[in-house]
């Protein structure tokens, strides 16, 4: 049984609980959070985990075999930075910090750890994103020229003290929901971004909250535009009050074969009673004309534990395998990490000023 000490039990914290209970020979034994409510929540959902008020009181303890970072996204660095002295394996949720100089210093200060570090990029794991990556492994698309994805969605979820509601603590929307994205774009078009030009706008959401005496100053919707070195270009339509729409993700990679495109429903929680969203892989073929459509069944069970389709669970496994193994290189890097903040933070910066942002010379 491998024990895992999770930081942050919130609704995320929660969701990793819950996923991680379903692997069968793994279990979060210790949980860490000075939210009184989202402890106990958690403790109700990891029945045999004991409490503890902060991260410190966890680690000092020494009773568990992995780390697990869910807190807020401005608390990760520390936290990681604190957790490398352990020579124990981390999972770090997203974002890997909420600054590229914060991502760098860990890249540094990870130089010559044996234990892994882990970044949850989940979206890489929903089983209709391993199926399109499948694909374009097999040649389906031929060279991949073009990614586009396409988020609309609801708006961000309330979270304890509110930190999500401003740049500060987040990053900014471009960093804190998007770096999914960048993280994908670069996978699926196996090369490194070089340049961002992006227009966003705080047009909708939250207008009429206050907090602190501030306005919440997160961006609502964008479009974003990414090239890469290879060539190839990146897009991302985002909107974060598009509530009704059904396929909350697409993600779509097109080729001078075949445009591939992944087509992802929102979470079962938001589905209409008795409803069992699945996702779709379609293959639309230049040389037929035609779209083949097909389903990619996710279990039950794995909708109900989480709201991102099943990716935690096959995330998780992949880890665990990793951990069990006592050697190897994490699926998803620090340096991964790093790429998928900078991409963000450029996309931000581009919003603010109007002007393309230019990434070489910013390699980790």
């Amino acid at each position: 049984m491998i024990r895992y000490g999770l930081i942050g039990g919130g609704m995320m914290g929660q969701e990793h609980i819950r996923n991680i209970a379903l692997l069968g020979d793994a279990a979060v034994t210790a949980v860490a959070d000075p939210d009184e409510g989202m402890r106990q929540l958690s403790l109700a959902t990891a029945t045999s985990a004991k409490g503890y008020l902060t991260a410190e009181d966890l680690i000092a303890r020494g009773e568990v075999d992995v780390f697990l970072v869910a807190a807020p996204n401005d608390l990760h660095a520390g936290l990681v930075q604190q957790l490398m002295a352990t020579e124990k394996p981390i999972l770090v949720e997203k974002p890997l910090a909420t600054t590229t100089a914060a991502c760098r210093d860990l890249l540094n200060q990870s130089k010559g750890r044996r234990a892994p570090i882990w970044v949850a990029m989940e979206y890489r794991y929903m089983p209709p994103i391993q199926r399109l990556l499948g694909a374009l492994e097999q040649g389906a698309a031929g060279t991949p020229r073009m990614c586009a994805i396409r988020e609309h969605r609801f708006p961000f979820l309330p979270k304890v003290g509110d930190w999500n509601r401003f740049n500060a603590r987040t990053g900014g929307t471009l960093v804190e929901k998007c770096c999914h994205f960048w993280d994908l774009m670069r996978l699926l078009l196996r090369a490194d971004p070089v340049r961002v030009y992006a227009s966003a706008g705080v047009d909708v959401n939250h207008a009429d909250e206050r907090y602190y005496g501030h306005r919440p100053d997160i961006v609502d919707n964008a479009f974003v535009v990414v090239d890469f070195e290879n060539g190839a270009r990146g897009m991302l339509d985002l909107c974060m009050f598009a509530e009704g729409s059904h396929w909350q993700e697409t993600v779509t990679v097109t080729g001078e074969v075949a445009r591939l495109e992944a087509r992802i429903p929102g979470p079962l929680r938001f589905a209409p009673e008795g409803a069992h969203p699945q996702a779709q892989f379609v293959t639309s073929v230049r040389a037929f004309r035609r779209e083949i459509v097909e389903e990619v069944p996710v279990p039950a069970e794995l909708l109900r534990a989480g709201d991102h389709h099943g990716s935690t669970f096959y995330q998780h496994r992949r880890f665990l395998d990793l951990v069990r193994r006592g050697k190897g290189v994490p699926e998803v890097t620090l340096e991964d990490g790093y790429w998928s903040v900078l991409v963000g933070e450029a996309a931000e910066e581009s919003a603010r000023s109007g002007m393309p942002v230019d990434l070489r010379g910013r390699r980790p």
